[in-house]
């Protein structure tokens, strides 16, 4: 059964550009890199995996680049590209060259304006990622689920993730809202959903996996097996579990759930298609 761990990330910590790392995630301030996670993907019988952008600008890219380069095991890289920007198309064209970047990501989470997505610049940027055959993840929270849904559906034919489940208040036992934003996405065919960043959303020090129970059973229920992808968000996810904590968890819960062909793509198959791993 391929394995692909579809969301990580890897850095070389600098205190300046990643002021996103405040002092309760002293763990962070350390640098991650491809050695580190190769012999883990290993133990845990995985192929290949993922890396996704943590910080937005063109060096981010020729990093990542030169990671996948020299690390076999980094199947796809999901970048950062201004989709605003006025040389945009010239920028995907030459960006295209690297045949391992399979898409872009923004730090929408993070945007003061909540509906920057619906930009008349930002919609014109998403509008020429399908040309160059670029994928689309959404990192968004909450209260941001139906902008990404009303940007999905204005672009049904360009290919959109949405990461960590967009984050829901586990911690706090909120549901309802996000639940009910959930499965009006999920009706879109366009948009697929990571199992990822889970634990961090949770008590990091005390959560149970019934606590992230009722969560799992809204993505499952509403996106179903063809849709779902297993990510790790390691090391962001190293705040509240080990790998193989987290990937026990899910193992548990997928194997009386989905039947064999499920779990193929759950763990792998829905990834490699996605992004078109090699």
């Amino acid at each position: 059964m391929l394995r692909i761990d579809a969301h990580q990330h890897f850095w070389n910590y600098d205190p300046l550009r990643d002021s996103w790392i405040t002092e309760e995630m002293q763990l962070l301030r350390n640098d991650f890199r491809p050695a580190d996670l190769e012999p883990i993907l290993q133990q845990f019988n995985f192929e290949g995996c993922v890396v996704v952008q943590s910080d937005q600008s063109a060096l981010e890219n020729d990093f990542q680049l030169r990671n996948a380069e020299a690390n076999p095991f980094i199947r796809g890289i999901v970048g950062w590209v201004d989709l605003q920007a006025d040389d945009l198309e010239a920028q995907l064209a030459k960006l295209k060259e690297n045949q391992i970047l399979k898409g872009f990501r923004h730090i929408l989470q993070g945007e003061t304006d909540r509906a920057l997505m619906l930009r008349p610049a930002f919609r014109n940027g998403i509008s020429l990622l399908n040309d160059f055959g670029f994928t689309y993840d959404l990192l968004v929270l909450p209260d941001q689920l139906k902008y990404a849904a009303e940007l999905a559906a204005e672009f049904p034919e360009q290919a959109f993730v949405l990461d960590h489940m967009a984050k829901p208040e586990i911690k706090l036992q909120k549901i309802q809202t996000w639940q009910e934003d959930m499965e009006a996405l999920s009706t879109l065919k366009n948009v697929y959903c990571k199992v990822s960043g889970m634990v961090t959303e949770a008590d990091w020090k005390n959560w149970k996996p019934a606590d992230l129970t009722p969560y799992l059973d809204v993505v499952f229920g509403a996106f179903g097996a063809e849709r779902l992808m297993y990510g790790s968000d390691w090391p962001v996810s190293l705040l509240a579990a080990s790998y193989g904590q987290w990937l026990a968890l899910l193992q548990d819960y997928v194997g009386p759930r989905l039947n064999t062909h499920e779990q193929e793509l759950f763990w792998g198959g829905n990834a490699s298609k996605f992004y078109d791993l090699k």
